[in-house]
């Protein structure tokens, strides 16, 4: 069996949720799966592959675009062609973990990842770049590209599919991701020699994620605003760590304007290795985003034994559970609320530690991987 996968999106040097579905589904499901042929398509800088043990498996072929990401899409738009299962020299069977439609032969199954549907539901969080982007993906995606098979990781994503493009609910399978192993507390000496070598003295709250405007970013520093001016929390700062997206502009507006400016700390996009520092040195992590497909930060900060605030709608409440306090996103005072509950009442914060390490083993790799290795192969 010969299976084709779509890996463009892993080359950017700035990972988003969509690149770390990839790479982790790769990781699990390549090397599970020797009997099958893996041949991957891709179009970045090959030196950015070297980070994966999988791509020396003996059943793993990388095959490397030698025309840029930009032309492909245009030769698809105009001439449906390139076929990408023929520049990989022949599949069964093409995955794709993100939504970049590719032409593909008749006789080619298409198996296709959906992650959310900010892009329909919310136009004005896009750049003139971005969304005309995905008008092209969307006029795209008609009768003749519709996959055999579609991952929605989220029920709430799977709606979405049903209600904007009228698919079948039995052409869509839910398969929840998981989170990193390495994505655990470390001891006490760990956390305080990292603390001090980054300037983390004195509690914080976290928001962790690309700077966008779906994340919500400016409603969050209104509500740390409302924590601070309650004279509760003197020495509380709040912790904003991510790389800049797009239309980013106005957080930082926010930010200068704020009464508590000096108290606003933000950090550039970090090494993998470094977030479960900042997650477990947090008093709380707070994602208040106006929408999400999935959400990998809010499951990251729970297995560090952090308490989450997340916004009560989309997937969100789906992937928190019980787990966590569900706020009003468009709510600065809300927000504030929730904060506060897990900082002062000590019993609230131990129960929702205890149901958030509960909560992770919900979301596992490798189950992950064997469901959607079972969805590319059509059983």
């Amino acid at each position: 069996m010969r299976v084709g996968i779509d890996i463009r999106v892993l080359g950017s040097q700035h990972k988003s949720g969509v690149e770390e579905y990839t790479e982790n589904l790769l990781a699990h499901m390549l090397p599970e799966n020797p009997d099958i042929e893996f041949k991957l398509f891709y179009a970045g800088d090959p030196l950015l592959l070297g980070k994966y043990e999988w791509v020396s498996l003996d059943n793993v072929k990388i095959v490397q675009s030698s025309v840029s990401n930009k032309l492909i899409f245009a030769s698809s738009w105009l001439f449906n062609y390139p076929r990408i299962d023929d520049l990989v020299g022949g599949v069964e069977v093409f995955f794709s973990p993100h939504f970049l439609i590719a032409p593909l032969n008749p006789y080619c199954r298409r198996v296709m990842t959906f992650h959310d549907l900010s892009y329909l539901r919310f136009k004005e969080f896009f750049s003139l770049r971005r969304d005309l982007w995905h008008r092209f993906q969307i006029k795209s995606f008609g009768k003749k590209n519709l996959p055999d098979k579609i991952i929605a990781v989220s029920e709430s994503t799977k709606n979405d599919l049903i209600e904007k493009y009228g698919i079948e609910p039995d052409r869509i399978e839910k398969i929840y991701s998981g989170i990193p192993v390495m994505t655990a507390r470390p001891d006490g000496e760990k956390l305080e020699e990292f603390r001090k070598r980054n300037d983390l003295s004195g509690k914080f709250i976290l928001f962790l994620g690309k700077l966008e405007p779906r994340k919500n970013i400016p409603t969050l520093i209104k509500a740390f605003d409302h924590l601070k001016d309650s004279g509760k929390f003197p020495d509380l700062h709040l912790v904003i760590v991510g790389a800049k997206g797009w239309l980013f502009e106005d957080i930082f507006r926010e930010a200068e304007t704020s009464s508590h400016k000096s108290k606003i700390i933000f950090k550039d996009y970090i090494e993998d290795e470094d977030k479960k520092f900042y997650y477990s040195l947090a008093s709380a992590f707070v994602y208040t985003s106006f929408f999400e497909g999935f959400g990998f930060p809010p499951l990251e900060a729970m297995a560090c034994g952090t308490p989450v605030v997340a916004s009560n709608n989309s997937s969100l409440p789906e992937v928190v559970g019980d787990a966590g306090i569900l706020v009003d996103p468009y709510n600065a005072v809300d927000i504030s609320n929730g904060v506060r509950a897990v900082m002062e009442d000590p019993n609230l914060r131990t129960a929702f530690i205890k149901r958030g390490y509960e909560r992770v083993n919900m979301f596992d790799w490798k189950k992950c991987a064997e469901q959607t290795m079972g969805a590319i192969l059509g059983k």
